[in-house]
């Protein structure tokens, strides 16, 4: 059973109201926040994807390792699925942020 976007944290606003009960702007500023949310999330898992390749580095590995990439688009399509997003849609962000962070982790070295 897909689960409502929001079924965690920050399900309503301060006011205990829900999207439905919210002005254009009210829902405007919701947005705002949750696209600031994205970003921290995105910051922090590139944090760890650099500390990820530091202990790479220091352990001799390749940057690449293709189960492990595996496996986080194998997650990223069951927590679509689990929520009720296209995913499509979540595989292509995963794969973007996966890339970007191997990137990151060839110019290090």
């Amino acid at each position: 059973m897909a689960r409502e976007p929001g079924d965690g944290q920050g399900d309503d606003d301060a006011t205990g109201r829900g999207p439905d009960d919210m002005t254009l702007d009210e829902l405007r500023e919701e947005i705002e926040s949750i696209d600031r949310e994205i970003v921290d999330l995105i910051a922090r898992r590139t944090y760890v994807a650099e500390t990820i390749a530091d202990v790479k580095a220091e352990q001799g590995l390749s940057t690449t390792d293709e189960s492990q990439e595996e496996a986080v688009m194998e997650r990223a399509g069951e927590n679509a699925a689990a929520f009720g997003v296209d995913d499509n849609l979540v595989k292509a962000i995963f794969r973007l942020l996966i890339e970007l962070n191997k990137i990151e982790q060839r110019e290090t070295r």
